[in-house]
């Protein structure tokens, strides 16, 4: 922190939706700003399939520079169909960043919120509360930009390594032990393919070894398409799960999908020094510029980028500050505020407009 104790926060809103949705979360801080002891200092940056057209890169170095030198940077969402690199992949500085910047724990909560539609039966009585963390610099995405392609085949390999592993369990345990702490089960699930690859014998291995300096935590494994049929019946034994990246990539998206869809979920991905907090959903071009967008997702990004601050810095003020706004959040929908996406006529405005009123 500088500038008379204020956080410094690096903003990339990104493309298509990306800006609609990050200037209600913006909001959202400004607000809680003028009702505590916080202060923050926004610093916008371009990054993304808009700045690659204009540029030839995803961001300009000046971008990268004060991510690095922001206490956390917040993400809106990036990439466009129609604008991709010469391999035809898309652009994405989200996953850039992830790598630059040794993003290892990508932390995709879960929670239902009251009101909000879920395709799971019995979820509005059982409710919903749960983490997928995913590695996110390492696995299947290692071998990103580095496959080989021949005439009669492809190949893609997947790593994981000690030295990410470990710090990913310690994390994760350590999130479990903060969950059990606010009242949740501190139950953390290690979800793999140990059974037929030896890299994720390893890597469970290494989640065994991590289970044992920490006792007060419940230590699962399961195999990741059992995991798969238990989330869709019963999402509620889930307390926190660690896996894979590409594991995590896919299983992130199905628990967004139990708890009313993409535009509900918020995302981080955490290294040991330098944090991106975001929505799981894309920028969604289709509807850009036509008031539509939920901007849920991004507000509870910005209430995770608070709750990480409080605990980097000790300052519980912060950690109160997120919970006010997503206490703010379940009022406005318990409250009867429906989303385009849900088949109502709440926009981004309307939306934003409730959670500032509930704040």
């Amino acid at each position: 922190m500088s500038a008379n104790d204020a956080f410094h926060i690096a903003v990339l809103a990104g493309d298509g939706i990306g800006p609609e949705v990050m200037a209600p979360a913006l909001e959202v801080l400004r607000k809680v700003e003028a009702t505590s002891g916080l202060k923050f200092r926004f610093t916008d940056a371009p990054a993304g399939a808009n700045n690659y057209r204009e540029t030839g890169k995803s961001m300009p170095e000046s971008t990268v520079r004060l991510c690095d030198e922001a206490d956390a940077i917040l993400l809106g969402a990036c990439g466009l169909p129609s604008v991709r690199y010469p391999d035809n992949t898309e652009i994405m500085p989200q996953v850039e960043l992830r790598f630059h910047f040794d993003l290892y724990a990508g932390v995709r909560p879960a929670r239902l919120i009251p009101g909000v539609p879920s395709p799971i039966v019995g979820a509005d009585r059982h409710g919903i509360d749960l983490v997928v963390i995913r590695e996110s610099t390492e696995g299947l995405f290692a071998s990103m930009g580095k496959g080989v392609v021949t005439d009669t085949e492809a190949r893609e390999t997947l790593v994981i390594t000690r030295k990410t592993s470990e710090r990913l369990f310690e994390f994760s345990f350590r999130l479990a032990e903060r969950r059990k702490a606010r009242g949740k089960p501190g139950q953390l699930t290690c979800v793999d393919k140990a059974n037929v690859f030896k890299a994720f014998a390893f890597f469970r291995e290494m989640f065994d070894e991590a289970a044992r300096r920490h006792p007060d935590v419940k230590a699962d494994r399961l195999y990741v398409d059992a995991c798969s049929a238990l989330l869709v019946k019963r999402p509620w034994d889930f307390d926190v799960m660690v896996m894979e990246n590409m594991f995590g990539d896919i299983l992130s998206d199905m628990t967004a999908g139990l708890i009313g869809g993409m535009g509900m979920a918020p995302s981080a991905d955490i290294g040991d020094h330098h944090a991106v907090f975001q929505p799981c959903h894309g920028t969604a071009p289709d509807i850009m510029g036509q008031g539509k967008a939920n901007p849920t997702g991004m507000i509870l990004s910005a209430a995770m980028m608070l709750d990480w601050l409080a605990d980097k810095h000790g300052l519980e003020g912060a950690a109160e500050a997120g919970e006010r706004i997503e206490r703010a959040v379940d009022k406005v929908y318990a409250d009867g505020i429906k989303p385009m996406e849900f088949g109502g006529g709440n926009g981004t405005a309307d939306i934003a407009r409730a959670v500032l009123e509930a704040l």
